[in-house]
């Protein structure tokens, strides 16, 4: 019992010296991959595509729309000695991936969506021509990650608010357009770049969900590939 205890103790204090190493670790920027994987997705049977239509959808890089001096930024870690360090994207930007969300969503449910992400900054007169049907845009007006490190938990709040666009472009006209928000927040023992990933693309999921599961999108959106 007593080598038991002793083992305990042991395994205890590495754990709490490796915590306090790692708090003592500068950092100066941390990075996280965000990545909405539609794979089990529950798609509304309304918005799943007739199985005759031919109609194919777009979808464009969205607008980074957020007042900031560096809007590559998504957020910040709070250190456990208070500074504050940047968060950003590290392989696509935040605006590349909502578009790549919204393209893989829309595949499982049916749709045909190029590879390609067009460029489009939500206005009539540049609608991107001659590359589908239908194109989706938005704009970024809201994408903050915040991270407090501490002990024995770490907490992260994400608040994500888009603008989606949805366009005609054999008509050349805006048929409908949204605002989705979404907030998460999760405590957790152990501090990573992987987790804190995996968090915010919770969050990106969960607003692209959220619009997508609104009738009136697929009611306008079936009505417009009708026409």
């Amino acid at each position: 019992m007593k080598n038991r205890k002793l083992h305990y103790a042991w395994k205890l204090g590495l754990f709490v010296s490796i915590f306090i190493f790692m708090g003592c670790v500068s950092h100066t920027l941390y990075s996280v991959n965000i990545y909405y994987d539609a794979d089990k997705a529950a798609i509304p049977e309304y918005l799943k595509a007739d199985k005759n239509s031919n109609a194919i959808i777009s979808v464009a890089e969205f607008n980074d729309v957020r007042k900031l001096d560096d809007r590559l930024v998504i957020g910040r870690v709070t250190e456990t000695d208070g500074s504050k360090v940047l968060l950003l994207p590290k392989s696509v930007k935040a605006t590349k991936a909502i578009a790549n969300g919204i393209k893989e969503y829309l595949r499982k449910a049916g749709y045909k969506i190029p590879n390609k992400i067009e460029q489009w900054d939500l206005k009539e007169q540049n609608i991107p021509q001659g590359i589908a049907d239908i194109i989706v845009g938005g704009n970024v007006e809201e994408l903050d990650v915040s991270c407090i490190k501490g002990f024995p938990t770490n907490s992260c709040r994400i608040n994500i608010k888009l603008k989606f666009v949805f366009a005609d472009i054999i008509k050349n006209k805006i048929f409908y357009e949204s605002r989705v928000e979404s907030s998460y927040s999760k405590e957790y023992a152990l501090f990573s770049e992987e987790a804190l990933g995996e968090q915010a693309s919770i969050s990106l999921g969960d607003a692209i969900e959220k619009l997508f599961t609104e009738k009136v999108v697929a009611l306008k959106l079936k009505e417009a590939i009708g026409h």
